[in-house]
């Protein structure tokens, strides 16, 4: 259940990373809020993760997913670019989550 906690932790870290981009330096309310309050869900889910996890396997795979995915909807829904060598990149940071993921 830890590992379900802390995935959705880290996707809650996409949504308010990903967030920041629509709040416009925290002057539109709505999305301010959304932002805010995937924030405390992620950091929330994080804390709950961490009392069954090592904190260096939990904090790493948390950061990892938020960064993973925030690149991929940075791509999708802001038209970020796309190249080999950023592609080639998150399948590292993939790659590493999973054998965090296995080694523990």
């Amino acid at each position: 259940m830890a590992w379900v906690l802390l995935v959705v932790a880290g996707l809650m870290e996409v949504g308010w990373a990903v967030g920041l981009k629509y709040t416009e330096g925290f002057t539109r309310l709505w999305p301010t809020v959304g932002t805010a309050a995937s924030m405390l869900a992620s950091l929330g889910l994080l804390g709950l993760a961490m009392r069954d996890l090592p904190v260096g396997t939990a904090y790493a795979v948390w950061v990892g997913v938020g960064a993973v995915g925030t690149a991929a909807l940075g791509v999708l829904l802001l038209g970020e670019p796309v190249n080999a060598g950023r592609v080639a990149s998150l399948l590292l940071i993939v790659a590493g989550i999973v054998g965090l993921k296995l080694a523990g």
